[in-house]
């Protein structure tokens, strides 16, 4: 198996995995990675090896959620700004492509593969007391090399397959199709982990059970429709079927759940183990047994990810008692869409209750505050308000969307409401399905103060410096949520023909919501629909608009305008790092076009 050259001159810390490094060269140690594979402690060391990769680059960082997220129909950057994270938001706004911006991205999934590689070859000289137990332990290996291809393969296209630790060296690698990835080593690895992974605890984080193996497993023979084929869709149907029966008879076989209420989902009680999750992943920096998890600034950022630019009205400043309150965060990058905001608003014009249970649309003051006449002229405010004063712990912002029941009071009162009142029509053009950059002939400030998912939120931070605002928390970050397996039965069935049996899927999602029934015969756009209520800010839409054909020109028109005119075709792929690039013989043919 060929392996892409190692690159000493830019020292990237890929030692054994991507740009492999010999174990032949002088080692005056004596350690040899086979000094891991002596007992079932050692061989320890290499499955816990196997998730540095994700820690580094993938779930719960700041960026991933973008990759994951961003530059799709459901968020635009913060305010709607064409601002330095182009690349995420924007399509790097018409501009040449950044092509350094995947660099630590691309790295990570090859450090974890390489890592996998080695858990896996060095599997058969540990002396484990029986094959079964051998098994299991190695199937966390298997089902993380699976979680890293799948990332490669629809964040990069083809890249290039490795499944065994190499010595050799290659300048000029080849790439492997992304249905021959999955067809050759993510379905058969997942396959692997959903035989042979234990079920697990709920209070389980980052090691892989049953039940998440069974989940991503059904999510990869899902996607495979991305690439012209519905070979596997009966066994995505018959995979999710699994849990979703399991769930069904309290969860005696795989630990399946789904909470009776939607609230609970993200209360922050039933964070670290929470029971719907099928995988989440816990970083953590402290001295309380808990051990640290790849340095304070690395940690799970996604609460900051979402929040509004509060500090744009002066009833709110950031400060280190704010980043690790609850309700308080980092001001963020993502703003949802006119498109996102308008999938609650259901059929009689009432609003999904997922709305107001996923987005923060009310906040108090952390300072006191008085108008004065500039914000008062910056918010269209009556010229009575200036003098009144916010004091600190008081409502200071409140966000009105037509649905609400108190819309109309509301509004009617917004111009001399001591609290700065924001109407859902002064941020959003419904005309135009986008943001409203100016209001009144001029810049519009209210776009500042958006809906701001509150998924992530935590105020389980660990503070080591008071003076470094992101020293990361103690909470968990759900990679797969069981809900998310009724809607790939769902979506599997209508490629199978059975619209009827994807309505029940989708259905069952909405009651435990409590949102209103669907009726009628769904098509996969009402999947992606739900998926979108369901799940956004979940790692999840860049590939599902990929995988139902939607990441196109006509459909970001329809639904994100102001991300559509900068859309191209080549645009479904990441660039590979310029770095690499440069340190391959081939890099002009192995760059995906476009680039």
């Amino acid at each position: 198996m060929k392996t892409i050259i190692k690159n000493i001159v830019l020292l990237t810390a890929l030692s054994a995995t991507l740009f492999s490094c010999s174990l032949e060269e002088e080692n005056p140690g004596g350690f040899t990675m086979d000094a891991l594979a002596t007992s079932e402690t050692t061989y320890e060391a290499l499955i816990n090896q196997t998730f540095f990769g994700m820690e580094r680059q993938l779930y719960g960082t700041e960026f991933y959620m973008m990759y994951s997220e961003g530059n799709t129909d459901l968020w635009t950057s913060k305010a709607n700004i064409n601002s330095s994270n182009t690349q995420y938001f924007w399509f790097d706004a018409g501009a040449s492509p950044n092509i350094s911006h995947t660099l630590s991205l691309w790295y990570s999934i090859y450090d974890g593969i390489g890592a996998c590689n080695q858990a896996i070859a060095k599997a058969p000289k540990v002396p484990f007391k029986t094959e079964a137990a051998r098994n299991a332990k190695v199937a966390v290996a298997h089902f993380m090399r699976a979680v890293y291809y799948f990332n490669a393969v629809e964040l990069f296209g083809g890249v290039t397959m490795m499944t065994e630790p190499s010595m050799a060296t290659d300048y000029a690698p080849s790439r492997t199709a992304p249905l021959d990835i999955y067809k050759e080593v993510i379905i058969p690895d997942l396959e692997f982990a959903a035989e042979w992974l234990e079920k697990g605890t709920d209070a389980t984080c980052t090691t892989p059970t049953k039940k998440a193996a069974l989940g991503m497993l059904a999510k990869a023979y899902l996607q495979t429709h991305e690439y012209g084929t519905d070979e596997y869709q009966q066994k995505a149907l018959e995979t999710a079927q699994k849990l979703i029966t399991d769930c069904e008879s309290g969860g005696s076989n795989y630990g399946a759940y789904m909470y009776p209420n939607y609230k609970d989902v993200f209360a922050k009680d039933n964070n670290l183990a929470n029971k719907e999750a099928l995988w989440k992943h816990r970083w953590y920096a402290g001295t309380d047994g808990h051990g640290s998890s790849n340095g304070n600034w690395k940690l799970n950022r996604n609460d900051e990810n979402f929040q509004c630019a509060l500090s744009h009205f002066g009833a709110w400043t950031q400060s280190q008692a704010a980043i690790i309150s609850y309700e308080y965060d980092k001001e963020g990058y993502f703003m949802p869409t006119q498109h996102l905001l308008n999938l609650f608003v259901q059929t009689d014009g009432s609003l999904d209750p997922r709305f107001h249970a996923s987005f923060t649309t009310e906040w108090k003051a952390n300072q006191n505050f008085t108008w004065d006449a500039s914000t008062q002229a910056n918010f269209n405010k009556d010229a009575s308000v200036v003098g009144q004063k916010i004091s600190s712990g008081e409502l200071a912002y409140k966000i009105v969307m037509p649905q609400d029941a108190d819309y109309s009071s509301e509004v009617a009162n917004k111009a001399s409401s001591k609290y700065l009142l924001v109407d859902y029509k002064d941020v959003y053009d419904d005309a135009n399905r986008n943001v409203k950059m100016t209001l009144n002939g001029k810049e519009n400030h209210f776009r500042y103060i958006y809906p701001s998912l509150n998924k992530h939120l935590s105020d389980n931070y660990y503070v080591a410096n008071a003076s470094k605002s992101r020293n990361g928390n103690l909470n968990a970050t759900f990679i797969m949520r069981m809900p998310e397996v009724y809607l790939i039965a769902a979506e599997a069935s209508i490629y199978l023909n059975n619209a009827s049996q994807a309505l029940n899927y989708i259905n069952k999602v909405r009651s435990r919501a409590g949102a209103k029934a669907l009726t009628g015969s769904p098509s996969v756009r009402t999947v992606i629909d739900e998926r979108g209520r369901e799940l956004c800010g979940e790692y999840c839409r860049f590939f599902d608009l990929k995988r139902a054909g939607l990441l196109t020109s006509s459909y970001l028109n329809e639904t994100h305008p102001d991300l559509a005119q900068y859309f191209k075709a080549e645009y479904v792929v990441k660039p590979f790092p310029e770095t690499f690039i440069q340190s391959i013989s081939n890099g002009a043919e192995y760059q995906n076009p476009g680039y």
